[in-house]
This record gives C-alpha cells, structure tokens and sequence, in this order.
C-alpha cells in the first residue's frame, strides 16, 4: 500500500520547490555594513573579512554604486577615525569621519539609499570600551547616554536615515529618542542593538576598526550572557517601550531562538546581524576546499529569515546579490 500523501511531489524540480517556497531570500533583505577610515589615500584590505575594506570616501562611494547596482539598497557605516580620546569624541564631531562619509552619501544617492550609523564609542575611544570608563575601570552607564545623545544628533544632521545604538546601555533608546525629538529630528529610525551577546564572534570586526580593549577586558558586563535567553525579551520589549523602532539580535546564527521568540511577541521590525565572525569561519573554510561558500552563505542567511528577522546585516551582501541574479 503506497501512502496518500507524498511530500517529494513538492520537491521535484527547481520551478515547484520555488513555487512552494515558505522563506524568499533577496537582496532587499540585506544591509551591507561599510567601513570609512580617516587619512587613507586608497582602500585598506581587511585581511580576517575577506573581500571587505577600510574605505576612502571615494572608494565608499564605488562601493554603494555597486551595492545598488545589484539591489542591495541599505547599509550601514562604521567610522575609523585617525585619532582617539578618552571619551570619543570623533563620534559627534561634525567633521568627523562617519559624519563626513554619512553627508556624502546622503548628497550623491538621495533617498535611493537606506543610510544607517552605528551608534557607539568603541572606535573612538583609547581604551576600547562603548562608554565612559570610570576610574575602577567599569562603564558609567548614566554618563555614557549623554554622549549618545550628542552623537545620535550628529548622526541625524549628516543626514542618517536611521540611528542605531550597538552599546547595550540601560536607557540609550530613550535618551537618544529625548534627543532627537527635542531637536525635531523626530523623524529619525532608532534601530536598537536590543539583543547583543557578549559573543566570540567579532574579531574580524574589531580588526576592521582597530578596536582593542584596554588591559585584555571584555564586555560581559553590559552585553548580555549567551547562556540567557529570556533576558532578551525583556531587552527588546524595554527597547520598543523607549522609542525603538527596529530591534536587532546580534549574532544571528548562534541566536536564531531568540530571533524566533522576539518576531513571535513583538509587532516590530526584527533585523538580525550576521556578524563577522561568521563571514570569516565561511569564507575560511570555503577557502581550504571544505566547503560550498555561496551555497552556506545562502543557506545561513536563509535560517535567519526563517526565525523570523524582516532583513539582515551581513558582510555577505554584495556577493549574495549576485549569486542570486545568476
């Protein structure tokens, strides 16, 4: 007896398996994160982000052209400026380098493109950490908001569609809401950073923007705990109630499950950030042989969209769009 019901029927070919497709995967889903360095006269490879560079505001430009060219029209920018204090202070100058490169776009693409700042401290400061460091070594949470406020600010005027605080401060979604609508930039996006592990995985990042914490410390102290999982719905939930329009879980593949919890009880836009950690240990492997790099990536970045993320940051971007023309 042969059973009724035969699921391989809806895998058959190509064109049925996309008909019945549960997640779709395209390059509108994706955010490219871009890096913009101070006093470079061409761009600087990053060797652990394979692919990925320290950008000049010319070759930054290059790169968007590119990006939209293959329908990935949203990125978001982290500055590398050439000098640092205490306090980060590079962060809200005007002529600073995120604010500089975030007017240049904003003047050449319009509203073509979907301009987001990283909002924090760490690349700006001398000792590494997101926030003003007391002299015990710990962060003063309180003192750091009103510096985020001053940045958020900055951001808003070089023209940054949305704002997106990554330091995991109590209350850094109210105190840079408070700022922006004081200032009437209440049209402003807050994407919150509601969900971001104290995780392994960003090395490669801090590479690219020459981020290293004073003393071998670390971050556990405000970023959450990897073996939490109901702390961050309680994160995102104070996010949403502060004036977060956006939440974002960071990494994204270690933490699918609370992607999946945060799309089922909240009626936000959910982004997950594919972090670059992840890039690296696809494109390590991919490079000795022992894996299908694209065909992962796809994979990986599929997963997230299944658990529930609305779109998702990845250094991916630009080749995935390709590879998804083809």
């Amino acid at each position: 007896m042969f059973p009724a019901q035969r699921p391989r029927r809806l895998r058959r070919t190509p064109a049925i398996r996309q008909l019945v497709a549960e997640t779709a995967l395209a390059p509108s889903d994706f955010v490219a994160p871009l890096f913009v360095a101070e006093g470079l006269s061409d761009a600087n490879p990053i060797s652990s982000l394979p692919g990925h560079f320290q950008h000049t505001i010319s070759s930054l430009h290059d790169e968007v052209k590119t990006l939209l060219s293959v329908g990935v029209s949203s990125v978001i920018l982290f500055g590398v400026p050439a000098t640092k204090d205490e306090f980060g202070s590079a962060a809200w100058d005007r002529d600073g380098v995120a604010q500089v490169a975030l007017r240049s776009l904003r003047d050449a693409f319009g509203d073509e493109l979907v301009l987001m700042a990283d909002l924090c401290l760490d690349e700006y400061t001398t000792h590494g950490h997101c926030g003003v460091v007391r002299t015990d070594g710990s962060v003063d949470n309180d003192a750091t908001l009103e510096l985020y406020a001053r940045v958020a600010l900055a951001q808003a005027e070089a023209g940054a569609d949305v704002i997106a605080p990554s330091g995991m401060m109590d209350g850094q979604v109210a105190a840079i809401r408070a700022a922006l609508e004081g200032a009437s930039y209440d049209e402003k996006i807050i994407m919150a950073y509601a969900a971001k592990y104290a995780s392994g995985l960003y090395g490669p990042f801090r590479e690219a923007v020459g981020v290293e914490i004073a003393g071998g410390g670390d971050r556990k102290s405000y970023q959450q705990d990897p073996r939490n999982r109901r702390e961050a719905l309680r994160e995102a939930r104070l996010d949403v109630d502060e004036g977060a329009d956006i939440i974002m879980v960071k990494p994204a593949m270690t933490y699918l499950d609370i992607v999946t919890d945060l799309r089922r009880e909240l009626d936000v836009p959910i982004a997950a950030y594919h972090v670059s950690g992840e890039y690296a240990m696809v494109k390590a492997a991919a490079a000795n042989g022992w894996i299908d790099g694209p065909a992962v990536a796809l994979e990986q970045l599929t997963a997230v969209r299944r658990a529930g993320a609305d779109f998702v940051l990845t250094y991916f971007a630009r080749e995935l769009a390709e590879e998804l023309a083809r």
